[in-house]
């Protein structure tokens, strides 16, 4: 299905370009979605039905130096501003709601935070969460973070084996990074999860490089200016973001919710909560024109 799905092109500025493929209902209610790191546009492809059936216009990007997105080495997490309104721009919409997966989750705020006139709720699906708030960072993300930070070279050339060997594996390989149980997951998910994964590494290893080491540093966030309305989803056994870092965030963000999903990991939470998400942006927009 994703093959038949066009890809747009929108220049960012004179030098940079970044790629973004809509999903769901044309004409519907806009809403970004934000991939996870790594990731892609293509995740977008597990809600196109969810979008439908919520009025949901859902546009994904990959952001840069991800999929069809070229490289931004030096960007940081602010300059989420500068490509998320040109995305918005270049398909017509002045204001928008958004959901962001996992390493989205900064990108969203920050733009949420600069930009409160274009973005009016963020969901932020088992999202990451800064350092300041962090009770507790697993080790894996704390070793990439490290490379990151430190051997960046070494650790593109970490993740150019991993893509080597998610290609040639089952789709579990990638899966068990993303769910503490990945004989659960649906086949279809497993493979659409192993498709983003392969797609974010396409053309390049900087988007998660970059990336792995801006959110590993403060971030940067005006939280206290944020004035869209925020619901974190978060689940309660999540290994790669644990939901003590979801609690303490929401302290900061005013008159944010979390909403906490019993038993759900990383990856049951992206696919269990999106859904409810989506219908909650569709819903704000009949509520705020009634």
């Amino acid at each position: 299905m994703t093959a038949s799905i066009p890809n747009t092109t929108v220049s960012i500025d004179e030098n940079r370009e970044l790629t973004y493929t809509e999903y769901g209902d044309a004409s519907g209610t806009p809403v970004l979605f934000l991939h996870g790191t790594p990731g892609s546009r293509r995740l977008g492809t597990l809600f196109d039905t969810a979008a439908r059936e919520h009025g949901i216009r859902l546009l994904a990007p990959d952001r840069p130096g991800y999929g069809q997105s070229p490289p931004w080495s030096d960007r940081s997490i602010s300059d989420a501003e500068t490509y998320l309104t040109a995305l918005l721009d270049d398909a017509g919409v002045e204001t928008a709601g958004v959901v962001a997966f996992s390493g989205g989750s900064a990108h969203a705020l920050a733009t949420a935070a600069s930009h409160p006139n274009r973005f009016d709720r963020v969901d932020v699906v088992a999202g990451a969460t800064p350092p300041s708030v962090d009770a507790e960072t697993p080790t894996p993300q704390r070793v990439l973070s490290g490379l990151a930070t430190r051997v960046p070279r070494g650790l593109g050339a970490l993740l150019r084996g991993q893509a080597f060997l998610a290609a040639r594996l089952d789709p579990s390989f990638v899966v068990a990074q993303y769910s503490n149980d990945p004989d659960s997951v649906p086949e279809e998910v497993q493979s659409l999860v192993k498709a983003d994964f392969l797609e974010a590494f396409a053309e390049s290893r900087s988007g998660a490089v970059t990336e792995l080491r801006n959110t590993a540093s403060e971030w940067d966030v005006a939280f206290g200016d944020i004035d869209a309305d925020v619901r974190l989803w978060h689940g309660e056994q999540d290994t790669n973001v644990p939901v003590a870092g979801a609690r303490q965030l929401r302290e900061r963000i005013p008159g944010a919710e979390l909403q906490l999903l019993e038993d759900a990991d990383h990856l049951q939470t992206l696919c269990r909560a999106t859904p409810d998400a989506l219908a909650a942006q569709g819903e704000k927009l009949t509520a705020d024109t009634a």
